[in-house]
């Protein structure tokens, strides 16, 4: 079985060919960017990133995002034999919540076991030619030809990743993850109260739990936490890398430790039930959030990830460009700071590799005829976010226009229940971008979702005028006058900034 996986390793074969893949998902990717003082971006490694998104039997969907690195073999393999250990009968849909959670703790187990089953002989090798190497000295052609050889293994062994993986099973969802991936679920009730929540804390070194956990082993956790870094990782939890799983005692912040410090284990949460759920589910790997975070801070992640996939969909009409687009616009805004040479323009100068999976929840895409202003009910969004610094949460409120409310098939209008006053040019579809207000610093937005505070949306269209220019939503001149008394001291501003 174990030449059998190093087999499939070392081809382009998957073990998952033949399943199909869930059309009600969609995957956007970026690659790792390192950028110049002449502001050239180049891309320092292939991308090792990962993803599945696979529909099963009997309602059975699975989806995962995986984060490698020093290379992409761990996340290439987690995807593959994950989904062998999942979708391949393990899962049937008579089982209950504690049988799914333990199926999904024994796949993470297996998948650790066998990838390194798939590199044991070259660790053996690796072991048996460190004993004849020569000092540094001695630089006999033997010597030379052994060191090769071992940068080869090391190759070919190191590496790691993190992993977040989403299961939907007779429309309950359980969430299992190992690392510093995020996983975001937005979903509307029936009277108009929605919410994005964060399912899950990452695995990193300023986890508190985290932290205890090490602490009980015998590692110096005030080390760990100050250090911020495991061997080049934040993770403290990760499928793969032989150096903490195997030679952890020649690890200075984690020689001290009991035992195993750095673990493959899981935490898994659920089930959530989906049933009457519309809104959205976010995967997203670490290299995303970690490139919008730094240009913006840690405060809004959340609600700009959740606005931007809120007003593609409202323009795409495929999820798959929905999420590459939302992906291109963290790009962009990380970028863009980066440029500006502004405060956080010194955390900007590279990204890792970003992926998003976005699936929907009886969440339909725009159809491509209806204009901002045309139907739609705007729904407050309640956004409780926790910084790991602080004990305290942020609530945003999140003006979020939904579909109407309607029965719902695996993504497909089966009937039609629209409100008095909204046009009906075919099935609805969310319509509009949001607007993100934040109650610490706004007295005008509510944590509650306070419904009065939105409206609803007038039926008719702006109308163009003889030009074909459509009025503006948003009055700029107060702007355009700031900038202009800010930027141009004193000189006329004819020509410049605004419009004419």
């Amino acid at each position: 079985m174990a030449a059998q996986r190093r087999t499939l390793m070392q081809s382009h074969q998957s073990w998952t060919d033949d399943l199909p893949l869930c059309q009600m998902c969609g995957v956007g990717t970026a690659p790792n960017c390192v950028y110049s003082p002449d502001d050239k971006g180049t891309q320092s490694h292939p991308n090792e990133d990962g993803h599945l998104r696979f529909r099963g039997e009997d309602g059975c969907f699975l989806y995962g995002v995986f984060n490698g690195y020093d290379g992409s073999r761990v996340a290439r393999f987690a995807s593959q034999c994950l989904t062998a250990e999942l979708l391949l009968g393990q899962l049937k849909s008579n089982h209950t919540d504690s049988d799914v959670r333990r199926i999904l703790s024994q796949a993470f187990d297996v998948v650790e076991k066998s990838y390194f089953e798939t590199i044991d002989d070259a660790l053996a090798e690796k072991a048996n030619l460190s004993n004849y190497v020569l000092p540094h000295n001695e630089l006999s052609p033997q010597n030379q030809k052994v060191q090769e050889r071992l940068k080869e293994l090391e190759q070919e062994v190191s590496g790691g990743a993190t992993a977040v993986v989403a299961l939907i099973l007779n429309n309950k969802l359980y969430i299992a993850n190992v690392g510093t991936n995020r996983v975001l679920l937005c979903k509307s009730s029936s009277d108009g109260q929605n919410q994005v929540l964060q399912i899950g804390r990452p695995h990193n070194t300023d986890n508190e739990d985290e932290l205890q956990r090490l602490t009980a082993l015998g590692v110096d956790s005030a080390r760990v936490r100050q250090a911020g870094q495991i061997t080049g990782q934040s993770s403290t939890r990760r499928l793969g890398d032989y150096r903490v799983k195997f030679n952890y005692n020649e690890i200075d912040l984690l020689s001290a430790a009991k035992t195993k410090p750095i673990i493959a284990e899981p935490e898994i949460h659920g089930s959530q039930s989906l049933d009457s759920v519309t809104g959205f589910l976010l995967l997203m790997s670490e290299g995303l959030i970690n490139a919008l975070e730094s240009a913006h801070g840690t405060e809004q992640a959340n609600q700009e990830i959740v606005a931007m996939v809120a007003a593609e969909l409202a323009l795409q009409t495929s999820l798959e460009a929905v999420a590459q687009s939302v992906v291109e616009r963290v790009k962009r805004l990380h970028h863009d700071v980066y440029v500006s040479g502004r405060q956080r323009a010194t955390y900007c100068s590279r990204h890792e590799d970003m992926t998003l999976l976005i699936r929907t929840l009886n969440y339909p895409l725009a159809d491509g005829v209806l204009t901002p202003t045309q139907g739609g009910r705007i729904y407050p969004v309640s956004v409780p976010y926790s910084n790991s610094q602080s004990t305290s949460k942020t609530s945003v409120t999140l003006s979020l226009v939904m579909p109407s409310q309607s029965t719902l098939t695996n993504g497909t209008n089966t009937a039609s229940t629209l409100e008095e006053g909204t046009p009906t040019p075919g099935s609805q579809s969310p319509t509009a971008t949001l607007q993100s207000t934040n109650t610490q610093t706004q007295s005008s937005s509510s944590s509650s979702g306070d419904g009065s505070l939105f409206r609803q949306r007038g039926s008719q269209a702006a109308q163009p005028d003889e030009t074909g220019r459509v009025p503006p939503y948003v009055d700029f001149s107060q702007f355009y006058s700031l900038w202009g008394s800010d930027h141009c001291d004193g000189q006329s501003t004819q020509g410049g900034l605004g419009p004419q």
